[in-house]
């Protein structure tokens, strides 16, 4: 029989909002408690980042003392804090609902720039002791200054209210759950399939002695197995490096059960659930990380084989090549260009080269619409170049990197496709598009793969913005390629005009349109990004 329990908590406002919160949840089923403040090593050191502070559990080691020692009866930890090794004599009965694992990214105002990857300006100083938040916002922004911020979050956001910084990074979790007012500061929610968080963000952990066995089954009432499922994986592969908060490690897995696929699945679509785990790791702070991302219908074993696959992904040496494997992308090298970064940190070689030319085309009949939807980065372009009114009207794009083109006219989508899969974006735009019309500047020979999704035929209105032309008088190096990444049907066809590939050379194509196109030259592409963007084609090479 159970009467009261002793719940133990750090001391800080949102450990103590946690504590609370399962305190509430306890009373729900008839369990009466009271908290219990135990300060940790984490609280008392405050002067050095996470990256310098000595083994593991600095968060947490002293709670579990507690409990191991009867001074209380259940510890609420954010789940992310705890060591990965289980203590000997406790366990994790109950874990809570998941809140956004997502990262925030807090600007002051004057250091915003909406034109910058993540709104943020040139050079700016962003407060955060986390290895893995410093190596990925170096990733993407290697102009930024990470500066060591520590406190708890209400510490951490007066800080850059005193404009010690330009920015801090910050879980959004804790943001939520204290109900902070951010209005006087531009936020930013980074998406995890991009910025990839600690593993089991925003979830909280309940955790107990193992011999308490009424305790454990009363508990069970506050479990939510389907979050349990989804950490599991995160944090086996957090373990299976052997890592704690210092490794830059960011682990996202999603449980995806198309229950959104379309308002109406098909028996076929209705039963298949697949997990889906997006990686990051760093070797330290300052090292660009390797991204990776993998499928699988099933979590048993998944985190050790992703590990594996992970651990012999290492850039292949090819015979005569030099050194690391060649990659050639069918696009020319960008500004600033994070596919080739980001591959080249890791030894391969990447060769750039537009197989096609872009012409735009002056639009004509231009019919202003409440949706303006982009296939790609030339649609946005071509459109806006050409100074249409577009004021009240709402932007659609295919996924982040179409996204950011639209940001650098000044302009934000209102919904961006998360998928590699264009008919599945197709049919989740068509579910938030109702009555309303939509215009879709395109190229001539647009496949129109987003309109098919389209029911109401007569609410679409394409407009042609740009024709493509070919160039076939690229010189490629074709023999000592490993991966050909295709990023258009356009591309392939004047690649295959005079080209051949071997067996042996590994292809990967930009959606179905293109690998459709390589099928048409008897070319099965290997794999197809789980999203139409740099770190999708990143993590397509890595992931092979």
């Amino acid at each position: 029989m159970i009467n009261k329990i002793i719940i133990g908590s750090r001391g800080s406002e949102l450990a103590l909002w946690q504590a609370d919160f399962v305190l509430h949840e306890l009373k729900k089923i008839k369990i009466e408690a009271e908290i219990k403040i135990i300060k940790t090593q984490g609280d008392i050191v405050q002067n050095l980042s996470w990256d310098k502070m000595e083994g593991k559990g600095f968060f947490t080691k002293e709670i579990e003392e507690a409990l191991l020692k009867n001074e209380i009866d259940l510890a609420v930890h954010s789940h992310k804090d705890l060591p990965t090794d289980p203590v000997k004599g406790l366990i994790i009965a109950a874990v809570s609902e998941r809140e956004d694992p997502s990262e925030l990214l807090l600007i002051n105002k004057n250091a915003v720039d909406d034109k910058q990857k993540f709104s943020l300006k040139k050079n700016a100083y962003v407060g955060t002791s986390s290895a893995r938040r410093k190596s990925q916002m170096l990733a993407w922004r290697p102009d930024v200054k990470p500066e060591d911020l520590r406190g708890n979050v209400p510490t951490r956001i007066q800080k850059l209210r005193n404009k010690k910084y330009d920015a801090i990074l910050i879980a959004n979790a804790g943001v939520s759950r204290l109900e902070i007012d951010l209005s006087e500061f531009h936020c930013e929610k980074l998406d995890p399939k991009e910025f990839m968080p600690a593993p089991a963000q925003g979830v909280l952990a309940l955790q107990i002695r193992e011999a308490d066995k009424d305790i454990f089954r009363k508990l069970q009432a506050l479990n939510h197995k389907a979050v349990a499922e989804t950490i599991f994986v995160e944090r086996k592969i957090l373990n299976l490096f052997q890592g704690g908060c210092q490794l830059p490690l960011g682990v996202y897995c999603e449980k995806d059960e198309n229950e959104n696929l379309t308002p109406n699945p098909s028996p076929k679509e209705r039963g298949n659930t697949i997990y889906r785990v997006w990686v990051s790791k760093a070797e330290k702070w300052n090292s660009f990380p390797r991204y990776f991302y993998f499928e699988s219908k099933k979590t048993e074993d998944l985190a050790e084989k992703i590990i594996s696959k992970m651990k012999a992904a290492v850039c292949p040496p090819l015979e005569g090549a030099g050194g690391g494997a060649v990659v050639f992308i069918s696009r020319n090298e960008k500004k600033n260009d994070f596919f080739k970064r980001c591959l080249e940190a890791s030894g391969y070689k990447v060769f750039c080269q537009s197989l096609i030319a872009i012409k735009q085309v002056p639009m004509r009949r231009y019919k202003k619409c409440d949706w303006v939807f982009f296939s790609g980065k030339n649609a946005v372009k071509h459109f806006f170049e050409q100074k249409p009114d577009a004021e009240g009207v709402k932007f659609g794009a295919v996924g982040k990197a179409t996204a950011e083109e639209i940001r650098k006219f000044g302009k934000r989508a209102d919904f961006i496709g998360s998928s590699g899969d264009m008919r599945m974006t197709g049919k989740k735009f068509s579910a938030l598009l109702g009555n309303k019309t939509v215009l879709f500047p395109q190229a001539k020979e647009s496949m129109k793969t987003i309109q098919l999704q389209l029911p109401k035929r007569e609410n679409v209105v394409d407009l042609i913005v740009y024709e493509t032309l070919k160039n076939n008088d690229c010189q490629l190096p074709i023999a000592n390629c490993h991966f050909f990444v295709f990023t258009s049907p356009s591309n392939v066809e004047t690649f295959f005009e005079k080209n051949k590939i071997s067996a042996s050379q590994k292809v990967i194509a930009m959606g179905d349109a293109t690998a459709n196109s390589l099928k048409k030259f008897g070319v099965r592409a290997n794999k197809q990004p789980a999203s139409f963007d740099d770190l999708g084609l990143v993590q397509a090479v890595m992931s092979m």
